[in-house]
């Protein structure tokens, strides 16, 4: 049995790609870019003794650079992740690690397999776009994961800091003090803003757009209603962070209920994939016997075609929306 080193090489360079770009992000910004710090991003930086407007310009720079710079070319595929996961990279900068991880995966193309000079840079580029889009995506998702889990426990601390007396200002205040990243920072630019005259409602209404969340819409929404034909706030927000609890409770026992379909169609999707990789693995020369034939492209692309609408299928079939 013929045991091909090939696809692993691939695999084994396409995650050097990801660790490399992790060790980059961290090197320039440190560990307090993470989202497993307790202490939020804001407070560490004022820790450290940077005035107050400093890290209000630099935290307000990286949360608007990757959607201003949408008109490069290509980049916008990148720019509305890169907005949700707050990639403290600047645009160039992103591009630049794109460049360089492209690099490095060539060489270890050009080290670890015989391809060719062309297929080679091709496959160095895609793993290097690839890789750093596959890493934004991922930190996006787990942002926007515990941006979510944080709101109504945002939302109930300013209860409790109105309900003592205490201004909307005075309650955004003390979420940016004691909630963590991500929402603990993004309310602590709000607070700041406030500080400097901005409505609260409009900076509130830029962070339910930049996050694309709609809970964060209601509770701008919540505020300026308050503000304009006055009430009690608190009660208000009370019973948003009741409404926001109860979708969370539905969303989960969907997700319970949906979980052995979805990964049904993960199984079924993902089956031929490994299939024809433990082939390509096990047995290299295969398809030698018919690789030549006029019909093998054809009913290659055929067979490929069919399971891109297999897994586009899938998807659509175990997804549900509430």
């Amino acid at each position: 049995m013929i045991i091909s080193p090939t696809p692993i090489i691939y695999g084994l360079i396409f995650v050097a790609v990801l660790l490399l770009v992790e060790g980059i992000y961290l090197l320039m910004f440190g560990k307090s870019i993470s989202l497993n710090n307790k202490v939020n991003r804001r407070l560490d930086m004022l820790d450290k003794g940077q005035r107050r407007e400093q890290v209000l310009e630099q935290l307000r720079k990286e949360a608007t650079q990757h959607l201003n710079a949408q008109g490069i070319p290509l980049y916008s595929l990148l720019a509305s992740k890169a907005q949700k996961a707050n990639i403290a990279f600047s645009p160039t900068m992103l591009i630049a690690v794109m460049a360089l991880v492209s690099f490095v995966a060539f060489l270890g193309l050009s080290l670890g397999t015989q391809a060719s000079t062309p297929v080679r840079a091709v496959l160095a580029v895609v793993m290097g776009v690839g890789g750093v889009y596959f890493w934004i995506n991922g930190k996006a998702n787990k942002r926007l994961k515990l941006a979510e889990e944080q709101l109504p426990d945002a939302v109930e601390l300013m209860v409790r800091s109105l309900r003592v007396g205490h201004p909307f200002s005075s309650a955004v205040q003390a979420v940016a003090k004691e909630i963590p990243d991500p929402l603990g920072t993004e309310f602590g630019i709000i607070a700041d803003e406030a500080a400097y005259g901005r409505n609260v409602v409009d900076s509130l209404r830029d962070l339910a757009e930049r996050l694309d969340m709609q809970d964060l819409r209601f509770l701008a929404v919540a505020v300026s209603i308050q503000q304009t034909s006055g009430g009690n706030l608190a009660e208000v927000l009370e019973g948003l962070a009741k409404v926001i609890r109860s979708r969370f409770r539905l969303f989960r026992r969907v997700r319970a209920i949906t979980a052995e379909p979805k990964w049904s169609g993960m199984f079924l999707s993902g089956f031929p994939v490994a299939v024809l990789v433990t082939i390509s693995i096990v047995s290299p020369n295969y398809y030698d016997a018919v690789k030549d034939t006029p019909a093998f492209v054809p009913a290659a692309i055929a067979a490929f075609a069919l399971l891109g609408c297999n897994v586009l299928f899938m998807k659509v079939m175990t997804t549900i929306k509430v």
